[in-house]
């Protein structure tokens, strides 16, 4: 696989619809990095996981994943040895919380996935673990009962800021205080209780100043009645600190301790995540698991295009049995690049472990690898046109396919002439038979039309066309080959029926009419026009338009002997035989009496250059010196 044919098919689109459904970053990740397996076997497993996960979700709606989150920055803490805080501890005993529950959901479903329950075994309960953070954080934060030492600190705390209160509160009330107080509120600034205290009278109030107000007008001061209880309420800080310490590296610890079984239960959530997201996927679908295999079998039976809406005309489709190429061809616009993708897309959806919309006895084939060739790949960087394009892609795919490959071309051989296109289309389809890929290739050209109703082990296919309506039906035929409905189209549209006819012959043979028109219908010159317009002779400086570039130049030199003239055109000297210049504007009009033609056919880095050597600049002396030596050289 490569990335173009996953942007071709829009296979990531699909992945980031089957990533909705996830409920956790595990999972989305996990289908970030998913990616179609070529193995049979995991292809197999991948679908029988998905198809277990739809019995549980048809069975029971609810699966009880919320709550789960991605821990995997929690876990790269405690690999660097960095302690979890309160809210992180609590994101563990969630997780942890989550894959006992979904552990015992799992083992109970035994007889609807017996897979799928199989890994519930693995998991691991870490109970206690859950219990002991639980018990100890509350409100992201360690709770006081969390041990017998932080909950004495925590009461002395109190028991000090009250003590504190009550002397502020005596402080304020005092009436030898009241004309020094500019508010009356206990304010606590970088913890310390202080008292908003006119700057005034700042020094007649025994504490320390703590803070000052942008205008200056108020002090907070800790009044002195308070500094020894101040005192100790800061070490009681402080021991509440280490206390708090100690029980936060005591639980990490304990997390810690189980990393690996931890690690083993992320992945096996992140999995149960993944799967049951495609099961619901599979139900909004309404998706089947296909059958595989991996001889290059493909049948479709009324298949959807999982990323169209709407009222989508269901795809029946066959190849690798008893024909391992098909070409379809059909009108513009009827369909036959979305059946190329649909193909595509299902088959990556499938070797991804999605359920496809279909019915039953639906098969997919599994292959090693798949390109395709659909839309303009025209590089602006690399100068490369369409078929330039094209043709660099189909070269990169013949080095890269093999026996078990898929190829799916739109339009193969367009974009040149259509002889030279369509035997090279041939050729190439030739080629990748005979190496043993299935191909299914959209087409024009009648050219390949024929030679796959020659070859035995290549089929054609058409698009069906309303012949009424002139409108596509989106269907595809197997066994029988369309036409553009250029034909019929035009005659639609009241092109002549003779025309019609004539192009129908021509479509069978090459026998063209070549009878020129008779004299009568010809258009007699004008006499007078043209003897005004052959009579004149060009002069240099004369802007005239070139017929053959449609746009304009200037004379550079009269008409010769063989009625050519020499014109000056983008930078370069062009001869034009004069039939093919008409007269723009003449030189006469164009400059002033005495103007210097010649100047004309000179730029002006020439123009510069002649002129500094008049006036003999050395740097153009040098400048010249050195151009004569590299002609030399």
């Amino acid at each position: 696989m490569n990335t173009m044919t996953f942007e071709k098919l829009q296979y990531n689109e699909l992945k980031e619809i089957v990533k909705s459904y996830c409920v956790s970053g595990l999972g989305k990740q996990l289908l970030d990095d998913l990616d179609p397996s070529s193995n049979i076997k995991v292809v197999k497993h991948r679908l029988n996981e998905t198809t277990e996960a739809r019995k549980i979700i048809d069975a029971e709606s609810h699966v009880p994943l919320v709550g789960i989150s991605n821990i995997n920055n929690l876990i790269d803490k405690l690999e660097k040895g960095i302690m979890l805080d309160p809210s992180d501890l609590l994101e563990i005993s969630d997780f942890l919380r989550g894959c006992r529950k979904i552990k015992t959901y799992m083992l109970d479903k035994v007889f609807f996935a017996p897979t799928l329950s199989s890994y519930a075994h693995s998991m691991t309960e870490f109970l206690s673990v859950e219990e002991e953070i639980n018990y100890s954080i509350k409100g992201n934060r360690v709770d006081s009962n969390a041990s017998k030492e932080l909950k004495r600190i925590r009461r002395h705390i109190e028991s000090t800021e009250e003590k504190i209160s009550e002397r502020l509160t005596k402080f304020m009330k005092s009436g030898s205080n009241k004309e020094y107080i500019q508010e009356f509120f206990i304010s606590k600034k970088d913890d310390k209780y202080t008292v908003p205290i006119k700057a005034s009278y700042k020094h007649q109030v025994a504490g320390t100043i703590v803070e000052i107000s942008s205008k200056g007008s108020t002090v907070f001061i800790e009044p002195a009645v308070i500094s020894k209880l101040s005192g100790e309420l800061c070490i009681l800080k402080a021991e509440e600190a280490v206390e708090e310490y100690q029980i936060l590296a005591t639980l990490t610890g304990l997390v810690a301790e189980k990393l690996a079984e931890v690690r083993i239960n992320m992945e096996l959530i992140a999995q149960y995540d993944m799967v049951f997201a495609k099961a619901k996927f599979s139900k909004n679908v309404d998706g089947i698991e296909p059958k595989v295999n991996n001889h290059g079998f493909i049948q479709l039976i009324k298949c959807k295009h999982p990323l169209l809406k709407g009222n989508i005309v269901p795809l029946d489709f066959e190849v690798g049995k008893d024909y391992r190429s098909l070409v379809i061809t059909g009108p513009n616009a009827g369909g036959k690049t979305v059946v190329l993708k649909t193909i595509g897309l299902l088959t990556l959806a499938t070797m991804s472990g999605f359920h496809i919309t279909a019915e039953e006895k639906t098969e997919i084939a599994i292959f090693d690898r798949i390109f395709v060739d659909i839309g303009d790949n025209q590089s602006i960087e690399n100068a490369l046109s369409t078929f330039s394009s094209h043709m660099k892609n189909m070269s990169e795919i013949m080095n890269m396919a093999n026996h078990n490959t898929l190829l799916l071309f739109d339009e193969i051989g367009s974009g040149t002439e259509p002889n030279e296109g369509a035997a090279l289309a041939i050729a190439i389809l030739e080629e990748l038979y005979h190496m043993g890929c299935i191909t299914v290739a959209t087409t024009h050209y009648g050219e390949i039309k024929r030679f796959s109703e020659m070859h035995s082990d290549f089929m054609n296919a058409a698009m069906r066309f309303d012949n009424e309506t002139l409108e596509p039906l989106y269907q595809l035929v197997i066994g029988t080959s369309g036409d553009s409905n250029a034909l019929w189209i035009s005659r639609k549209m009241n092109i002549r029926d003779r025309v019609i006819e004539r192009a129908k012959q021509y479509m069978d043979n090459k026998d063209y009419n070549l009878e020129r028109v008779s004299d009568s219908k010809r258009k007699k010159p004008i006499v007078e026009e043209v003897k005004k317009e052959t009579s004149y002779e060009y002069e240099v400086g004369d802007k005239v338009r070139l017929l053959d570039y449609e746009d304009v130049a200037i004379i550079y030199k009269k008409q010769n002997n063989y009625n050519n003239v020499t014109v000056f055109y983008k930078d370069e000297f062009i001869e034009v035989n004069e039939k093919r210049v008409s007269l723009e504007i003449r030189a006469a009009e164009l400059y002033p009496e005495g103007y210097d033609v010649s100047t004309l056919f000179t730029s002006y880095k020439d123009r510069k250059m002649q002129h500094d050597m008049e006036r003999g600049s050395k740097k153009a002396l040098r400048k010249v010196q050195k151009e004569m030596k590299k002609k030399l050289n």
